[in-house]
């Protein structure tokens, strides 16, 4: 018995550099003309069996704007960054250069009091893990690309430092296979392109 899991990543409300860990802002007016631009590609998984989406208000929103009324997933939420919730990487490397780097080196180093890399993967994986499995049964699941990144480091079981060399874009799709503790990358559909650079 195996099902199939597409991700789709949320639509972006800052440009790549701005991103901010935990991001809690709405959608911007930008992210949603990407959600309408791409709209028509992405309805089809609306048919999905089941539809989740993060509890950040970007995934949200772009779950509702295609039409999925998902269901909110707890386990879905980004990594949890403790005192650096709301900073960008740069920010963080401003005031912490020494932290920054040991976190970026060490997935099991927490030096922002929040949770590891390895603990982030680990709960995706969980989630994943823990789907109802009927055969054929299609999920679609809108989330933050740090989750997506997260996920694609479970299922393929890969070094943790490829988290760090997964770009997802905002309004890509992703789909893997399976039943837990055996997955399979899926390739398909079609990658919507950001404007945000």
């Amino acid at each position: 018995m195996a099902l199939r899991v597409t991700f789709v990543a949320a639509a972006g409300s800052s440009p790549v550099l701005a991103e901010r860990f935990e991001d809690d802002r709405p959608l911007d007016q930008a992210g949603w003309g990407e959600v309408q631009r791409v709209a028509h590609e992405l309805l089809p998984l609306a048919a999905a069996d089941l539809r989740y989406c993060s509890p950040a208000p970007r995934s949200r929103a772009t779950g509702e704007g295609l039409g999925y009324a998902p269901l909110v997933q707890l386990a879905l939420r980004d990594c949890d960054m403790g005192r650096w919730r709301g900073l960008t990487l740069g920010e963080a490397m401003a005031r912490e250069p020494q932290a920054v780097d040991a976190w970026l080196a060490d997935p099991r180093a927490t030096p922002h009091g929040g949770e590891s890399l390895l603990d982030f993967v680990g709960r995706v994986g969980g989630w994943l893990d823990t789907r109802p499995v009927e055969d054929g049964c299609r999920i679609v699941a809108v989330a933050e690309p740090s989750v997506i990144r997260a996920a694609l480091v479970y299922v393929l079981k890969a070094p943790p430092a490829t988290y760090w060399s997964i770009d997802v874009r905002s309004l890509s799709t992703v789909g893997v296979s399976g039943r837990a503790g055996r997955w399979s990358l899926r390739l398909e559909g079609t990658c919507a392109q950001s404007t945000r650079a």
